[in-house]
């Protein structure tokens, strides 16, 4: 159980930087810069030229990103040619595009939902795919991560909540999902969680873009956003399923991440983080997923401080 009532954080949660990959998503969002040609489309709603997009013809297997702010929009099984000139979808990625009415009066803007950096339009009715939908989107405002420059990482360090809120602050962070791993229990639920007797731990689930960072990056950034010297708790919330812990996927993110214990038992830290084989991923709930974006605030038993 969480107990959503004021405590004494153990890290500042006020003024921090974090310096092991780059901020995202905080009330003073910091963009990527932009050149004068793509603010004209992404900032004052302007339009590339037809068939001008880089991206118009790309048929690689990967993640379309927006361009002001890293947030993954479109997946390229999405795509096709529409032979309109520009780049179509038939869907986007959950959560990820606000439409709203354009000044025109008559078609339907999308923006991206993160930080409403301006897309294209959206049209139905054209009958191109099953879902007949069509995403008609700007090169200019998108980036494209090819699926060899992505990889993921799991890590568990307390309340899901708390590491999912500070790992997308990481703009080389292309999503963080809330779930739960290390267990026995098929599919379990959060109240089977919560009792502690499935042997899962609350974790996260990072796809990172690798061309801008890396898992070891990632893994002091895990380390620098929770307390790893508690057994089995996180602040208040206490059991099994809130310990420190790292799901390696492969032998060289365990042998990365024992490289980073040994440094930081070197630097007098009594380690509590366990490093496990992963296993089966099961995304939690949709209510546990960006809570924090969703019902405002701030993690509880979560911050930064820097240790490397």
């Amino acid at each position: 159980m969480k107990y959503l009532f004021l405590i004494l954080i153990f890290f500042t949660l006020t003024g921090f930087q974090l310096t092991s990959c780059s901020q995202n998503n905080d009330k003073t969002m910091i963009y990527n810069k932009l050149t004068p040609e793509e603010e004209k489309v992404i900032l004052n709603k302007g339009t590339e030229i037809p068939y001008s997009g880089i991206y118009y013809k790309n048929k690689e297997e990967g993640v379309y990103i927006c361009k002001r702010c890293n947030a993954p929009l479109y997946r390229s099984k999405d795509k096709f040619d529409a032979h309109c000139g520009w780049s179509s979808f038939d869907d986007e990625i959950e959560g990820a595009v606000k439409r709203i009415p354009d000044a025109d009066g008559m078609r339907t803007e999308i923006v991206c939902s993160n930080c409403g950096a301006h897309l294209g339009h959206v049209f139905t009715g054209e009958a191109f795919t099953k879902k007949d939908t069509r995403h008609c989107v700007n090169s200019i405002s998108i980036k494209f991560i090819p699926a060899v420059a992505i990889d993921s990482a799991i890590f568990a360090g307390g309340c899901f909540w708390g590491v999912e809120y500070y790992m997308k602050k990481c703009k080389d962070v292309i999503s963080a999902t809330s779930g739960y791993i290390g267990g026995h229990t098929e599919n379990p639920s959060y109240k089977q969680v919560c009792t502690g007797t499935t042997g899962h731990a609350e974790a996260v689930k990072i796809v990172f873009n690798t061309q801008e960072t890396t898992y070891e990056e990632l893994t002091k950034l895990f380390f620098e956003i929770h307390d790893f010297e508690q057994v089995n708790r996180q602040g208040p919330d206490v059991g099994f399923q809130y310990r420190s812990a790292i799901f390696y996927l492969n032998d060289e993110q365990k042998k990365t991440a024992q490289k980073l214990i040994d440094i930081l038992k070197t630097k007098n830290y009594k380690v509590a983080t366990t490093l496990e084989k992963a296993n089966t991923f099961w995304k939690a709930e949709d209510y546990h997923q960006n809570y924090y974006t969703n019902k405002g605030g701030l993690p509880y038993c979560h911050g930064y401080r820097k240790v490397f």
